[in-house]
C-alpha cells in the first residue's frame, strides 16, 4: 500500500460542497459518540441500583457497522440535509469514532501497546482539521491527469500533474483503493491510497552499509564520514511566528463564555499563522524525504538507533529542536523505502552505547557527558566527532551478521548500565577499525535512549 498526494485548486463553490462533506463526517461522529457516552452513562446509573445485567439498557455496538446502523435509523430526525451529502462523509466520522473507542478499550485492557489512548472526544468545527475520505464511487484520475473526480464532488483540478500514478494505473501495476480529502494551512490535499505491485528487486550495492546517528547538532551522521546539518526550519521562522502571534492577539479573538465570536481582522491573522506553520512543516518533510530516499538508494544496509523519542521530549530545554528534527520520521522513513529498494534497516538496541563506545579499539566510556562533542579515546587515543564516531559504531555492528531482511536485531541485552571498558571491548575484533569491519558485512542490534 503505498499513498500519492496532491494538492487541489478548488473553485469557491467546490470548497464550501468539501467544507459541506468535513461537516457531515464531524456531525455523524459527534452524533455517534453522544449516543455512545448516553449508553454507557445509562447502564453504569442502572448498575449502581443494583438492576441485573438482563434488565440494564441494551448496549450500543462500537463497531462500524452497528454505528453506522444506528446511524442510518436516526439520520431522517438528526440530519434531514443528508441527501446533500456523500454517504462516504458520515462513514468517514463513524469510522474514526469506531477505531477510537477500539484503541481506547484496547489500551484499558493492555492489548494496545504505547501511551495509554484516551476516550474519544466531540470534535469542534474550529479545532478539527476538516477531512473526508471515499472508499467507493467514481473515483478516477482524468486523462488530462490534471483533474481528479470523486463522489458527489465531480471534477476537481490538481495543482500539479498526476503522472506517476496515472503511468502506473495504466500499466495496471496499481489499484486506487480510496481517496482522502484533507484541509492544511488554507490549502486542500487529496491523498490517494493505492495497491501497487512491485518487483523484487535487487539493490545495485549489495555491500554497502552505513551507520546513521541522528541529532540536533548534525540532523544525521553518516559512518561515511558525512555530517548532514540541522536546518532547524522552527529556529530559522521564529521570528516571523512570533511576529505573527504578536499580531493575532492584538485582534477580537473568539470567547466561549460570552458567546463572542473572532473578527474578521483575527480570522486573517490567524490564516496567516496557519500558513506560516504549514510552511515549517513542509520545508521540514521536504528535507526527511531528500534525506531518507537518498540513503535507501545508496546503501543495501541502514544501521539506525531505537530511540526514545517520546522520553526525549521530556526534557523541556531540547523538546522544540527535537521535535523540529524529526528523529522519528526519519526512521519511519527508512523502514519503508529501504523495501521499496532492496534493501534492509536494521536497529540498534536501546541501550547499546554507540556514542560512549571507540570506534577503533572497542574501549567503552563509563560516562560521556552530552556536552562533549568530540570522542577522546584514552585507551588508543583516538579524537573524533561524537556523533561520526557513533555511526561508525553503529556500522561496525552490521559486520559479521547473517539476518536477511529488515527490522530490530539485537546485539546484547537491554542493559541499563554500561559495562566496563575491558568487558564490552572483548565483543569487538581486536585491532579492527570501524572503516574495516564495515567493510566485511552487514548487520545489527536495536537503538538508545539519549544523545
Amino acid at each position: 500500500m503505498q499513498a500519492y498526494r496532491f494538492a487541489l485548486d478548488l473553485t469557491p463553490a467546490q470548497e464550501r460542497s468539501v467544507f459541506a462533506h468535513a461537516g457531515a463526517a464531524r456531525k455523524a461522529h459527534n452524533w455517534a459518540l453522544a449516543r455512545v457516552k448516553a449508553v454507557m452513562d445509562q447502564r453504569a446509573a442502572e448498575r449502581s441500583y443494583g438492576l441485573p445485567d438482563d434488565l440494564l439498557t441494551p448496549s450500543l455496538g462500537w463497531s462500524l457497522p452497528a454505528l453506522r446502523k444506528a446511524w442510518n435509523a436516526a439520520k431522517p430526525q438528526v440530519a434531514p440535509w443528508w441527501p446533500e451529502v456523500s454517504k462516504e462523509a458520515f462513514n468517514t466520522g463513524l469510522d474514526a469514532l469506531a477505531r477510537g473507542l477500539k484503541n481506547w478499550a484496547d489500551s484499558r485492557t493492555g492489548q494496545r501497546s504505547g501511551r495509554r489512548a484516551g476516550f474519544p472526544r466531540f470534535k469542534t468545527k474550529h479545532r478539527t482539521m476538516p477531512s473526508v475520505r471515499f472508499t467507493t464511487g467514481a473515483i478516477r484520475i482524468e486523462p488530462d491527469r490534471m483533474h481528479v473526480v470523486l463522489p458527489r464532488l465531480g471534477r476537481l483540478k490538481l495543482h500539479e500533474s498526476a503522472r506517476k500514478l496515472t503511468r502506473r494505473c495504466e500499466a495496471g501495476t496499481a489499484r486506487i483503493m480510496s481517496a482522502t480529502l484533507r484541509r492544511e494551512g488554507r490549502r486542500w490535499f487529496v491523498s490517494f491510497t493505492v495497491e501497487v505491485q512491485r518487483a523484487a528487486l535487487h539493490h545495485a550495492r549489495p555491500e554497502s552499509v552505513v551507520g546513521v546517528d541522528v541529532g540536533i547538532k548534525h540532523l544525521a551522521a553518516l559512518s561515511t564520514g558525512e555530517l548532514i546539518a540541522n536546518p532547524k526550519h522552527l529556529d530559522a521562522a521564529q521570528a516571523r511566528l512570533r511576529a505573527l502571534g504578536r499580531a493575532l492577539s492584538r485582534k477580537q479573538g473568539p470567547d466561549r463564555p460570552s458567546g463572542r465570536k473572532p473578527s474578521k481582522r483575527w480570522q486573517h491573522a490567524s490564516a496567516r499563522l496557519g500558513r506560516a506553520h504549514a510552511r515549517v512543516a513542509n520545508l521540514r518533510r521536504d528535507g526527511l524525504h531528500k534525506l531518507t530516499t537518498r540513503l535507501a538508494r545508496e546503501h543495501t544496509t541502514i544501521v539506525v538507533e531505537d530511540l526514545n523519542v517520546t522520553g526525549i521530549l521530556r526534557n523541556r530545554r531540547l523538546a522544540r529542536r527535537i521535535a523540529d528534527a524529526g528523529l522519528g520520521e526519519i526512521r519511519r522513513q527508512l523502514a519503508y523505502k529501504t523495501q521499496w529498494n532492496g534493501g534492509r534497516l536494521l536497529v540498534a538496541d536501546r541501550w547499546y552505547p554507540s556514542s560512549k563506545t571507540c570506534s577503533s579499539c572497542g574501549a567503552v566510556k563509563t560516562k560521556l557527558p552530552l556536552r562533549e562533542r568530540i570522542y577522546t579515546c584514552t585507551d588508543c587515543g583516538l579524537t573524533l566527532d561524537r556523533d561520526l564516531n557513533a555511526a561508525c559504531n553503529l556500522a561496525a555492528l552490521a559486520a559479521g551478521t547473517t539476518t536477511a531482511g529488515s527490522g530490530p536485531v539485537r546485539g546484547r541485552g537491554a542493559i541499563h548500565k554500561t559495562r566496563p571498558g575491558g568487558q564490552e571491548a572483548a565483543k569487538r575484533p581486536p585491532g579492527s577499525t570501524a572503516r574495516a569491519v564495515r567493510q566485511t558485512g552487514t548487520v545489527m542490534p536495536k537503538g538508545r535512549t539519549a544523545a
